[in-house]
């Protein structure tokens, strides 16, 4: 199977979603620092069952992250440095994002300030008194 993967916000929520998994993430570092594997020998490195190692490569493989290729009987899981490679390009656009809003901000914080004007003296508002009772609504005396 050949996949395509671009930038649309699907493939990379999937791409970091995949390497958010540190038994994943292992499983890269492993692939991509040693020859490629079985899903056997993968899960003969973990303390897990044969289908919990079989579901990280799924999902890594829907990342883009591995692929398989048969050879024989045996399915050999390899890494995709490309895919990792787009990963930290897109953490690097994301970096410079907000080191460039950052920088904005402090240009702004850094801008000399135009001088106020002073206050003027302006008499206090008056109080206002609370309003006088209505002659209905207070208690009237029989006598």
């Amino acid at each position: 199977m050949v996949a395509r993967f671009g930038s649309t916000s699907a493939d990379i929520d999937r791409l970091f979603r995949a390497l958010a998994d540190a038994t994943r993430r292992d499983i890269v570092a492993r692939l991509l620092s040693s020859e490629p594997a079985s899903v056997s020998e993968l899960a003969a490195r973990y303390d897990m069952s044969f289908a919990a190692v079989q579901k990280h490569v799924a999902v890594l493989e829907e990342a883009g992250l591995v692929s398989k290729q048969a050879q024989g009987r045996t399915r050999l899981v390899r890494g995709n440095p490309e895919r990792l490679a787009h990963a930290r390009t897109l953490l690097l656009q994301l970096e410079q994002l907000w080191i460039d809003r950052f920088s904005q901000l402090d240009a702004i914080l850094a801008a000399p300030r135009p001088p106020q004007d002073p206050p003027q003296d302006t008499p206090p508002a008056p109080t206002q008194e609370p309003p006088c009772p209505s002659p209905t609504s207070s208690p009237t005396r029989r006598r």
